[in-house]
C-alpha cells in the first residue's frame, strides 16, 4: 500500500514561520500530485496549496504570498513552508497525494490517499 506521513507541525508565535513535510512510501509507481489541506475545528477541509509532478503549484487565496508548496520528487516529499502565519492559520493540516501504485499481482491502479494530519497553532 501507499502511505504518507507528515511531520513539522507545532506551536508558533504569530508572525513566525513553520515548515511542514509529507512523505509518500509503499509501492508506488508515480505520483501525479501533492496537496496540503487544512481543517480548522468546526470547519470544513479547505485546500490550500498543490503541487504537480511537473511543478506546477496552485495557491488558495489566503496563503498566497504567504505559503509556499515545494516538493523532492526523488524522495516522494511535498514541503509547506508557511511564514508570517496567523491565528487564523490554526487548524490540522493534512497531505494528500494522487498517483498510480503497483498492485499485489504486478499489475496498476490509481490511488488518492490521505496522511493523519499534523497540528499548526498559531498562537502567542
Amino acid at each position: 500500500q501507499v502511505q504518507l506521513v507528515e511531520s513539522g507541525g507545532g506551536l508558533v508565535q504569530p508572525g513566525g514561520s513553520l515548515r511542514i513535510s509529507c512523505v509518500a512510501s509503499g509501492s508506488l509507481l508515480s505520483i501525479n500530485s501533492m496537496g496540503w489541506y487544512r481543517q480548522a475545528p468546526g470547519k470544513q477541509r479547505e485546500l490550500a496549496a498543490v503541487i504537480t509532478s511537473g511543478g506546477s503549484a496552485n495557491y488558495a487565496d489566503f496563503v498566497k504570498g504567504r505559503f509556499t508548496i515545494s516538493r523532492d520528487g526523488a524522495k516522494n516529499t511535498v514541503y509547506l513552508q508557511m511564514n508570517s502565519l496567523k491565528p487564523e492559520d490554526t487548524a490540522v493540516y493534512y497531505c494528500n497525494a494522487v498517483g498510480t501504485r503497483f498492485t499485489g499481482w504486478g499489475g496498476r491502479s490509481d490511488f488518492d490517499i490521505w496522511g493523519q494530519g499534523t497540528q499548526v497553532t498559531v498562537s502567542s
